[in-house]
Formats: structure tokens, C-alpha cells, sequence
């Protein structure tokens, strides 16, 4: 953006130890949108005091924001909001400058080395080992117990590229890797799990689900931390482990939204500190907007 006469005049009292000035300034600065982010970079580069550097990348990363939440309101009201295309988001909220068109391109790598392996004849087991075999063994994808000390673990685009991530954000690959193979795996909300489950169902009768008792439809489990497929009896042994009944409920596919706001919700306990408490709020506000 060219820099006019107010831009610099607000640049200036960007410093000002007056904290309702700065929220003023503040304010209008990000009414300009994200255009004027290269106006800051270059403030930044160029100012040598450190706090207000922080300042000025406070006012970067809630440019970035709001346009975030824009997309995610957008995302949402798409008739069949794409689980890959929400899964991006959220990592847009730590990297806003993300190469979308590289990892898709990685996606599109592991989908054809599986697709190659798959043909009508394999059984639901022998699908799903095809897939467990080159995520795990090929692309020595690994699972870590969920931790928040590192945001990345969450991160899509982290897992692709580390090839380490937990069972939210490696479930999540799974299951973009199975909706871009016609695979029938789905997230279920079993408690304290996140769970994968291999339906007996063609495609067109996924929205006739909800008047079954969906527990019947299932074969088998898979774990998205290892690839390890679990029975109905495992299941069951786990439900009586932990004291809950099993009802129709904890068996019914997770909607993709469902699946994103709970990634949001679980990103945000990383940021519990006070330096970034912010970007809880922030990521609060979005699962909020997720669940309205």
C-alpha cells in the first residue's frame, strides 16, 4: 500500500506509551487491511526498539486474523465444508503465509502411492492395511501422545513434514487421504479417543445413518496413531474400563466441522501462558464461530 500522509502519522504513534492512543491506532490500521501488512514488515525492519517491534507484529498477526475469520465463516456455510480445506485454516492461523499448493501437492504424492496398491478386489481389512502400510511404513508417519508444549503436533502441514504428529492431526490426514480414495473411514466420538471406523455403507447412504443404530455398521477401528485396527469387543472392553455406557451416539460419524472445531479447541490449550493468551482467545473465538 502507498504510504499517505495518515499511514505515517499513525505509524508514528504506534509507539505511544498511552495505551487507549495505541488501541486507537491500533484499530484503524487493521480497518485497512491486510494491504497495508508490507507497510509494516518494512516498519519493522526499520525500528530498532523491541517492544515496538512486538507491537507492530501483534498488529500483522490480527490483520492475518481477521481475515482468518472471514475464511472460516466462509468454510462453514459451504454445503459440504472439505475437511483438507478446514484442516489448512487452522494452519494458516499459525503460518499465514502457508504454501497451500506444496502440500497439496504432498497429499496428492501419498494418494497415488496408495491408489496404485488398491484395486475392487481387496477386502475392507486389506484396503485399509494398504493405506496403514505406506502411511506408516513408507512414509514412516509417527504418532505422538497429545502434548501441548508444541503447536505444531497439531498442524497439518507440520505432520507432512516432520512426519510426526498426534492422533488428531494424523487422523485427520487419514481421513483426507480415505474421502480422496472413496475409502468409508470416519472419525467417531468415542470419549477421550479420537477414533477412526470402517462403515459397511456406500457413499449415497451416508445421510440415512442417523436413523440406524450406526454401532452395527462398523467393522472394525483403526488408531490413528499407529495404524492399528481394533474389534468391536476392543471397543467395548474400553467402554467398561472407563465406566461409560455405550450408546448409539459415540458411534456416529463426526461431521468435518465437528472435526475442525475440535482440533481449534485442542490447538488453543497450547497457548495457556499469558504472553499468548490472545491467541487462545483468538482460537476460542473460532471454534465458537465453528459450533454457532
Amino acid at each position: 500500500m502507498e504510504e499517505t500522509r495518515e499511514i505515517s502519522a499513525l505509524f508514528h504513534l504506534i509507539d505511544d506509551p498511552d495505551v487507549e492512543v495505541f488501541s486507537t491506532v491500533s484499530e484503524r490500521i487493521i480497518s485497512m487491511g491486510t494491504s497495508i501488512i508490507p507497510n509494516l514488515e518494512h516498519l519493522w525492519e526499520t525500528t530498532p526498539d523491541e517492544s515496538v517491534q512486538e507491537r507492530i507484529e501483534l498488529l500483522i498477526h490480527r490483520l492475518h486474523y481477521c481475515d482468518l475469520v472471514q475464511d472460516f465463516e466462509r468454510w462453514k456455510k459451504l454445503p459440504e465444508p472439505d475437511l483438507l480445506a478446514g484442516a489448512l485454516l487452522v494452519a494458516k492461523f499459525q503460518f499465514p503465509e502457508l504454501d497451500v499448493s506444496t502440500i497439496l501437492q504432498d497429499i496428492e504424492k501419498m494418494r497415488r502411492n496408495i491408489w496404485l496398491e488398491l484395486n475392487s478386489y481387496l477386502t475392507p481389512l486389506e484396503q485399509t492395511n494398504v493405506l496403514t502400510t505406506i502411511l506408516y511404513n513408507y512414509y514412516h508417519l509417527k504418532g505422538t501422545e497429545i502434548s501441548y508444549t508444541d503447536p505444531n503436533d497439531f498442524l497439518l502441514n507440520k505432520v507432512i513434514e516432520t512426519k510426526k504428529g498426534n492422533a488428531l492431526s494424523n487422523g485427520i490426514l487419514y481421513l483426507v487421504l480415505c474421502d480422496l480414495l472413496d475409502i468409508p473411514i470416519r472419525a467417531v466420538p468415542i470419549p477421550r479417543q479420537f477414533i477412526l471406523a470402517y462403515f459397511d455403507i456406500e457413499p449415497e447412504q451416508w445421510m440415512q445413518l442417523s436413523g440406524n443404530n450406526p454401532m452395527q455398521l462398523i467393522q472394525f477401528y483403526i488408531d490413528p496413531m499407529s495404524g492399528q485396527v481394533f474389534s468391536q469387543k476392543d471397543i467395548e472392553t474400553y467402554f467398561r474400563r472407563i465406566s461409560v455406557p455405550t450408546t448409539a451416539s459415540f458411534f456416529k460419524p463426526m461431521s468435518n466441522i465437528r472435526i475442525i472445531q475440535m482440533l481449534v479447541e485442542e490447538l488453543a490449550k497450547c497457548f495457556d501462558d499469558e504472553k499468548n493468551a490472545y491467541k487462545r482467545d483468538e482460537l476460542l473465538q473460532l471454534a465458537g464461530i465453528l459450533g454457532e
